[in-house]
């Protein structure tokens, strides 16, 4: 079904109920309360989705596959539904399609469950505005935090913090508790967790379950590849859960063979190991494939029934009650305004190896070469490799976000833009995270063994082996330093610093600006 007029379905339509591409739950609480005989769903495949950043070929893959399994699945359920596919209408916008067809269905009102993206939320209130349709905007109900009690616990605070957050939510919600106390006493395993892999690296490791692209989703690679052929990345590997049947086989895959060791090894990188023990079900959660609630019990089963020790398990669910439910709040109580913070003043451009991955330092173009070829990398490998080199070379915040947002498949800009712009970049500083996230090339070798692939030598700042990261990093704190020199989670970093005799140091800042004229062409 291309685009099918609700005239032909029954009497004029009472609510058309608008399902975005990251909105695809089967029981979301508009589809559930939908009458057939007078309500119709409406969904679009546009171009601008693909095009306002230029996205990854997996990540337009795995939305546009979702939403037609979720279409079609709707449609066995009897729902009523227009649906306007990928070159078969002329609209490039998700507003131009809803206007022409308001103009044609003339419904009582529009039904619109807030969208992961302020520029979505207004572009589509704009449109029902001008045609005179009532919009009725409900809340998301996936999400096990209400935005109403997020700004309910932030407004009784002078700053708002992951930790306390996560405390209070747990407390909320009785997750890991024991008779009113954390379970095993504490509330974080940070301690036990976070560690790098052994010498010998991880061994034989179980591939995650993946997917083979059904009829359905072979069609949308290849409408991909015929709409967007100069997009970056592959579709070789592409075996993402696109339903919600998959994305549960994912999560059990999880639970049985790598969340037992997630919580020692979450930080952990290692050549050519792109999965390590992770999830691989973020882009699932986000698209609404399944719930918070459901990854939560399940990981809190695993470890009650004896399956996965405490540490991983409340490392993994910091992860999804704590982090991901407190950047949503975040970034709907800070936008749009979060667009046009720069803290730090960072104003270089982009280096062009982030969109092809040919780069000598081995971190970055096996980070790089990885995001490409699969559309994904781990948190840390977009916090401390990616993130962490954008923001010692001092590129333009904006620029970074509009990459991130483009090349993984579970980014959707509510959470991905305060992970980028707050957590990587420190470019609000520091309503999201309390200090910069920054380390010279001695932490990529410690969590890694990139470095021993690599022409640069971590524990150099000069020279021509010295490691970017490194010259960098000083270079960083130099700059920064009446900034962050008296922090009280920053001192003995900017301490560190005072240890450098004057001439090194003006050889460390000649060398970090050779590497940013090499990379940007920048030659202030």
């Amino acid at each position: 079904m291309e685009a099918s007029s609700r005239s032909e379905l029954g009497p004029p339509v009472r609510h058309l109920i608008v399902v975005l591409g990251d909105q695809l739950d089967p029981r979301a609480r508009p589809l559930v309360a939908l009458d057939p005989a007078r309500d119709c769903l409406w969904m679009a495949e546009v171009t601008g989705e693909s095009t306002h950043v230029w996205s990854h070929k997996a990540r337009s893959t795995l939305f546009l596959a979702a939403m037609r399994h979720f279409r079609d699945a709707c449609l066995q359920a009897g729902r009523p539904l227009v649906y306007h596919r990928l070159g078969h209408h002329p609209h490039g916008s998700l507003a131009e399609a809803l206007a022409t067809d308001l103009a044609r269905l003339r419904p009582e009102r529009v039904i619109l469950t807030r969208p992961g993206d302020h520029r979505v939320l207004q572009s589509l209130t704009r449109v029902c505005d001008s045609a005179g349709v009532p919009l009725e905007i409900r809340e998301d109900a996936h999400f096990l935090v209400s935005l109403e009690s997020f700004r309910h616990w932030a407004g009784r605070r002078k700053q708002t913090r992951l930790e306390h957050f996560y405390r209070h939510v747990r407390e909320q919600m009785g997750v890991l508790m024991e008779d009113g106390e954390p379970a095993g006493g504490r509330w974080n395993f940070d301690t036990e967790n976070r560690k790098p892999l052994p010498r010998a690296g991880p061994g034989m490791l179980r591939a995650p379950l993946g997917f083979e692209p059904d009829a359905l989703t072979r069609e949308a690679m290849a409408d991909v590849e015929r709409h967007f052929p100069d997009h970056p990345g592959s579709l070789a590997s592409f075996d993402w859960p696109v339903s919600p049947e998959q994305a549960r086989a994912a999560l059990e895959d999880f639970i049985d063979h790598r969340l037992p060791a997630f919580g020692p090894y979450q930080d952990a990188l290692w050549t050519g190991e792109p999965w390590l023990y992770h999830a691989r079900i973020s882009a699932a959660l986000n698209l609404k494939l399944i719930s918070p609630r459901e990854v939560i019990e399940a990981a809190e089963a695993a470890w009650r029934e004896g399956r996965a020790p405490l540490a991983s398990v409340e490392g993994f669910i910091r992860q999804v009650l704590g982090w991901r439910e407190y950047v949503r709040g975040l970034y709907w109580q800070h936008m749009p305004e979060w667009l046009e913070w720069n803290a730090l003043e960072a104003g270089e451009a982009l280096p062009g190896f982030y969109w092809t991955g040919e780069t000598d330092m081995r971190c970055l173009a096996e980070t790089l070469g990885q995001t490409l070829e699969l559309g994904y990398a781990h948190h840390i490998q977009r916090l401390m490799v990616t993130g962490l080199f954008a923001q010692l070379l001092g590129v333009r915040p904006p620029a970074l976000h509009e990459w991130y947002l483009a090349v993984y498949v579970d980014a959707v800009e509510w959470v991905e833009l305060p992970n980028t712009l707050g957590m990587s970049q420190y470019a609000d500083g520091g309503r999201m995270a309390s200090k910069p996230y920054v380390a010279s090339g001695q932490y990529i070798k410690r969590m890694s063994n990139y470095c021993e692939h690599c022409r640069y030598r971590p524990d150099q700042a000069v020279g021509e082996q010295a490691c970017p990261f490194t010259t960098l990093y000083w270079d960083f704190l130099d700059r920064h330093r009446a900034r962050f020199s008296r922090h009280p989670r920053t001192t003995l970093q900017w301490r560190n610093l005072e240890r450098i005799s004057p001439e090194r140091l003006a050889a460390i800042r000649r060398k970090a600006q050779d590497i940013r004229t090499t990379l940007t062409g920048d030659r202030t």
